[in-house]
Order: structure tokens, then C-alpha cells, then sequence
């Protein structure tokens, strides 16, 4: 027969391991306590995803510049995830990025929506989840918002008030009466909505005839062939207002194709570097710069201090400026 203490050794030591269990299982229930949904902060660095359009448009090239630049000299306060869609009519394309994102566990989601309305779901499911939204670039549908039970914030610009500019510029080096036509961007699209609006105040409250309005998708070779018609069936045309540079560059080559530079003027909206050559020599008049780069900061900086709890969510509006180098000469 063993000796007692021999004998109790085994007790002993299931009563310690025991023990140890229910302790470990107390810390975890307490990390678990303190474990937050994946778009709240942690011990971790919190990881912000920018969601962007067409990564194929320089506007959202200088968008992901700026983001990347900002995240060079925060390093240490949060990771970035950058990412697009290959164009800008791929709306389930941009749905599945967003889904991703939400799977990867990311803090927060900045992002610049192909369409105001079909997003809209995804985000609130991203929402549902603790990760802050951020809406920079194009406004999201504020009906669909309130259908769906959701408050997500939005920065950027007045995109209404820089077209309408954009097109007083225009107006300064037209006759009253003048035949104008519009390239409207992706019709649900608020920004698209916004700047075709501005542009058709300007041109109604200036005296000019809109003889035609029709979408280019934001794309380059679409309002190419959209002008090019034009330039066959409207003789009388004096301007082409396009939503973005990307469709004023079309424009402004399908007029150079017709032999109608200088007799048929353009506007476009972004700012981007393919323009500055064609802005300086005349071929496109005027454009809106609303600081892709820094738009793209605004909003992770945004999200970051909704993350820390330091603001409650509500829109911020940010400059756009007009670019016209030729049209005071």
C-alpha cells in the first residue's frame, strides 16, 4: 500500500491543474470582455481600408498617393489597406472589396462609392459590425441612408457649387444664346448628379442653349464617341461641359479630330495631370480641383478620431477650386 502523501499526489495535482483551468478561463472571459467588434480599437494599431473607383482614372491615383503618403508619416498610429476597382460601372466588383474588408477585420472603411445607392447595404452591414464608415468623394444616397437605418458621414466637397463655376468660366467666353451639351458621369451617382445640375445653372442663368445631355461613364473613349457624334450632328455646338477630366480629355480629342479647336470650348472637373497640358494650351478651358489627395487624408484622419471617440459622426465639406489658366488672357 503507498504512503499517504504518494497515495494523494494524483488528488493534488488534478486540484492544481484545476486550478489553472479556471484561471486561465477567467482571463480569457475578461479579454473577451474587452474584446471589441473588429472596427473598434485594440492593443493593435487600428487598420483602415480605403476603398477608392477606378484606380485606371488619375484622380483616384493621386487619391491613393495622398493616402499612402499620409500613412508614411503616421506609421506607428495605424495600418493601411488601398485598394479599387478596375472600373468605375463595377459596382459588384466595389460590394465584394467592401465585404472583404469587413472579413479581414479592418477598424474603419474610407470609401469613394461607384453609386450613391448600391453600396449603401454592404456599409450598414459594415456598420452592423463596429467598423467606422467614412464616405469621401461621392455623396451616398441620403434616402437610401434613412431606409436602411444608417448615419454614415461624408466628406468632401460642394460638388454642385464647383461645377456651377466651373461653368461661370465657361459662360465668360460665350454669346448668349450659344449651344452648349453636357457629359454627365454615372447617372446614380450623386457627385455626377450634383455637377451636371451646377453646370446647367450656370448655363441657364448665363443665356446659353442646352441641346443635349448624355452620359459618358466617367470614361474617356465613351465621351470620345459621344462627342464625335456630336461634332457630326450639332454644327452649331460652342462647348462641351464634362463631369470629369477624364471625359473632357474624349472631348477635347474627338473636337481636335473634327478640326473644331478653339470654335468648340471644354470643361472638365478633377484636376488631374493628364489635363495640364491641355489646359495651358487652351483645349480644355477651365477645371475644379478638389484635392484628391488630400481628400483621401481628411477622410482617414476623419475616421481615425471616430475611432478614438473623439468626434460624432457629421458631414465635412472641403475645398474645390477652379482651375483656368488661359481664361483671364
Amino acid at each position: 500500500m503507498l504512503p499517504p502523501r504518494v497515495r494523494h499526489a494524483p488528488l493534488f495535482m488534478t486540484f492544481c491543474l484545476g486550478l489553472m483551468v479556471v484561471s486561465c478561463g477567467r482571463d480569457r472571459t475578461a479579454d473577451d470582455g474587452n474584446a471589441r467588434a473588429p472596427g473598434s480599437t485594440s492593443a493593435r494599431r487600428p487598420k483602415v481600408a480605403l476603398v477608392m473607383k477606378s484606380l485606371a482614372n488619375d484622380f483616384f491615383k493621386s487619391m491613393a498617393d495622398g493616402a499612402e503618403s499620409h500613412h508614411r508619416a503616421h506609421a506607428g498610429e495605424y495600418e493601411l489597406v488601398v485598394n479599387g476597382i478596375k472600373d468605375e460601372s463595377d459596382l459588384g466588383q466595389q460590394v465584394a472589396l467592401v465585404e472583404q474588408m469587413i472579413g479581414s477585420g479592418v477598424s474603419a472603411i474610407v470609401i469613394a462609392p461607384a453609386d450613391s445607392r448600391a453600396l449603401v447595404p454592404v456599409l450598414r452591414r459594415a456598420l452592423a459590425r463596429g467598423i467606422v464608415v467614412v464616405n469621401i468623394d461621392n455623396r451616398l444616397d441620403s434616402a437610401v441612408l434613412a431606409q436602411e437605418g444608417v448615419d454614415i458621414p461624408f466628406v468632401g466637397p460642394d460638388n454642385r457649387a464647383g461645377a456651377r463655376k466651373v461653368g461661370d468660366v465657361l459662360a465668360s467666353r460665350l454669346k448668349q444664346g450659344d449651344e452648349v451639351a453636357i457629359l454627365e458621369g454615372i447617372p446614380t451617382a450623386y457627385n455626377g448628379q450634383q455637377r451636371r445640375l451646377g453646370f446647367e445653372e450656370a448655363m441657364r442663368e448665363h443665356g446659353m442653349r442646352i441641346v443635349a445631355v448624355q452620359s459618358a461613364a466617367w470614361e474617356q473613349d465613351k465621351a470620345f464617341s459621344v462627342v464625335s457624334a456630336w461634332m457630326r450632328e450639332r454644327p452649331a455646338l460652342k462647348a462641351v461641359l464634362a463631369s470629369n477630366d477624364n471625359m473632357a480629355l474624349g472631348a477635347a480629342a474627338a473636337i481636335r479630330q473634327a478640326s473644331r479647336v478653339g470654335e468648340v470650348q471644354v470643361v472638365g472637373f478633377d484636376n488631374i495631370g493628364a489635363v495640364q497640358s491641355l489646359l495651358q494650351d487652351g483645349r480644355i478651358l477651365a477645371t475644379a480641383d478638389q484635392h484628391a489627395d488630400r481628400l483621401a487624408t481628411f477622410g482617414i484622419e476623419y475616421a481615425l478620431d471616430l475611432i478614438k471617440g473623439k468626434s460624432r459622426p457629421h458631414d465635412r465639406e472641403t475645398d474645390v477650386d477652379i482651375i483656368a489658366p488661359r481664361a483671364s488672357r
